[in-house]
């Protein structure tokens, strides 16, 4: 127990917690850009938006209209003390109840539309956005904080946009037009309310600059936590196999606390900014009680009473929005740091882009070559050095090497999914930086070791690789693989669904899928990157079998770990450190008795376990 609350302190001082005081200072909220940015959504949507302006303005002088009337029947027919007069003026304010109410229906309406289709648009953009960035970006990005961007920072968004904006334009041109009536009934009066805004901007200078860094330091920490969790279901058979459940709950602990402190200390702080302002503006109607009553009785003023009531409920409705405004300046600041973040993921650029002069490849015959290659995922710090290789059209290449020799990153070249530090790669003499990624994606096929699968069918998941593909055309392809049977045995066949990540699926059963989805593709190259490994030996003899038949005249790229898979190959690439320290065929290394050879005799009657192993 003490060695784990030990490592636990440890953790979470390291990792888990974040002190403020490190942060890197960030700079001021642009708020009124923030704002901009957001509504340039709504341009798609101009009548709705112009429609909701409108109402928004409405509203604004429906209210102090209300305020208005009740002096002026109070000056007119209840001081004439005419009964019909009274009626009259009882039904006018009726109407006009109706009327404020009507309009809030149709605004609460217009600014829910609103609001959904600006964040179905931005929500659209930012998946888009995602699918563009390169790989680097999210081998160096959790997936928590992605998530979170996409989850909570956008309905920070939406409320923003649906609660607050409208609400608190709302809310200013109460304000506004009731200053104006205020003052024209009574500059004094007035002047008092007037005296009341500079201790209201030197309260909301005070706060926002507390309340803004709590804001912005609690999504940052929710992301922590959403990462946490994903690395948590993501790896919940390995917790439970290590008896981690215990030593796992509490680092999750640690970051909810982390997360609370922000939460927490934001309302700390609005437990003090709210009640100030309240007392502020009740201390001030308090004064417009003491001097509105003396200009009432004072005979040298003798102002009507009902000119007195007119105003106290136009100061009533002067200091609510300005209540409500303060009230929600919270959800207003948390919206605007959930958009800055939203923003900030929009304006991410690639890491690369294919070249203004890059061209779509044309059909290809599958040559392959590196030319004195360097590459390093850190610049400063390659992986690969001076890599010089050709693969003709229809060879199959088998790279081999221990866990971390490069082999993965050969691959990821030959993919684009990186661009080289120094050197060349060329697909049929074309440099692959003059050649468009997705022009190359189209005539590749890839399997992983742990090949991904999407929700949905096998069916689904074989046509990923050709949405136009029948259903004819799909069973004919894993037909070719001689795994029809397979596919067939399964509860429903093709129409199983696999479930999320293909967990219905044995392991064997998803390298299946995967391995017909790349056949589907019709590649011209062709990488298995270790795709073997999860399938027993009758199948893979099967698989073997097949990929002779369907891989002839395409260049094919295996990283394995079985000797069966390579025996075969046409080259085999030995590296170690990223060089290429041998290279030939599978007869001609054993004979050398060098690497290869060393590794063969090893492990040639365990054919099994993993080549690579060190």
């Amino acid at each position: 127990m003490k060695e784990r609350a030990k490592l636990r302190r440890a953790l979470t001082a390291s990792s888990l917690r974040v002190n403020p005081e490190k942060l890197p200072e960030k700079p001021v909220l642009d708020v009124f850009g923030l704002l901009r940015r957001v509504f340039t959504y709504a341009r798609p949507y101009a009548g709705m938006r112009n429609w909701l302006v409108a109402m928004v303005l409405l509203r604004a002088c429906l209210l102090p209209a209300k305020a208005w009337a009740v002096g002026a029947i109070i000056n007119g027919p209840i001081s004439a003390a005419d009964p019909a007069g009274i009626a009259w003026a009882t039904a006018g304010f009726v109407v006009l109840i109706v009327a404020t109410q009507v309009g809030f229906h149709f605004r609460s309406r217009l600014v829910l539309d609103l609001g959904e289709a600006v964040i179905h648009d931005m929500r659209r953009d930012l998946f888009r956005h995602l699918l563009r960035l390169k790989m680097s970006y999210f081998d160096r990005t959790k997936a928590g904080r992605i998530i979170g961007r996409m989850t909570s920072d956008l309905d920070a968004v939406r409320l923003g946009v649906q609660d607050i904006v409208f609400t608190s334009l709302v809310g200013v041109g109460q304000v506004v037009i009731t200053a104006i009536l205020m003052l024209w009934y009574d500059w004094v009066l007035f002047s008092i309310v007037v005296a009341m805004g500079p201790v209201v901007w030197k309260l909301n200078t005070y706060f926002k600059r507390r309340i803004t860094e709590q804001q912005r330091q609690g999504p940052e920490s929710f992301s922590r936590v959403t990462a946490a969790l994903t690395e948590s279901v993501h790896g919940i058979r390995v917790t439970q196999g290590f008896v981690r459940q215990e030593v796992n709950a509490d680092f999750f602990r640690d970051l909810v606390t982390d997360h609370s402190r922000y939460s927490v200390g934001a309302g700390h702080i609005s437990a003090v900014f709210l009640p100030l302002l309240e007392l502020n503006s009740q201390f001030f109607i308090a004064l417009l009680v003491v001097v509105g009553g003396y200009r009432a009785i004072d005979p040298n003023i003798a102002r009507p009473v009902g000119d007195i009531v007119q105003f106290f409920f136009l100061a009533n409705l002067f200091f609510d929005p300005i209540r409500s405004l303060a009230n929600q300046y919270n959800n207003a600041l948390t919206a605007m740091v959930g958009a800055e973040r939203v923003f900030s993921l929009l304006d991410t650029k690639p890491d690369w882009e294919d070249a203004d002069d890059a061209e779509d490849l044309p059909a290809v015959a599958g040559r392959v070559e590196f030319c004195d290659l360097t590459f390093g995922y850190d610049r400063a710090r390659p992986v690969l050095h001076g890599i010089n290789f050709v693969a003709e059209p229809g060879q199959t290449v088998a790279l081999v090497g221990h866990t971390g020799s490069g082999k993965t990153s050969i691959i990821n070249l030959i993919s684009k999914l990186y661009l080289p530090t120094s050197g060349r790669l060329l697909i049929d003499g074309r440099d692959i930086l003059k050649v468009s990624s997705d022009s190359l994606h189209r005539r590749m096929g890839m399997v992983h070791q742990h090949s991904y699968l999407f929700e949905g069918t096998v069916m689904d998941n074989v046509r990923f690789a050709r949405p136009d593909a029948s259903s004819r055309d799909v069973i004919e392809c894993v037909r070719r693989l001689d795994c029809l049977d397979l596919v067939e045995a399964l509860p429903q066949g093709f129409r199983t669904p696999v479930g999320e990540g293909g967990r219905n699926l044995s392991v064997g059963q998803r390298q299946i899928v995967s391995f017909a989805r790349a056949m589907m593709a019709d590649p011209r190259i062709l990488i298995l990157d270790e795709a073997t490994s999860a399938i027993d030996a009758m199948t893979e003899g099967r698989v073997q079998r097949a990929l002779e038949r369907l891989l002839q005249g395409r260049t094919s790229f295996v990283v394995a770990h079985r000797l069966s898979t390579i025996r075969r190959a046409d080259q085999i690439l030995v590296l170690r450190h990223g060089r290429i320290v041998e290279r030939g065929r599978h007869d001609e290394l054993v004979a050398a008795g060098n690497i290869y050879s060393e590794l063969h005799r090893h492990f040639s009657g365990i054919d099994a376990y993993p080549l690579d192993a060190g």
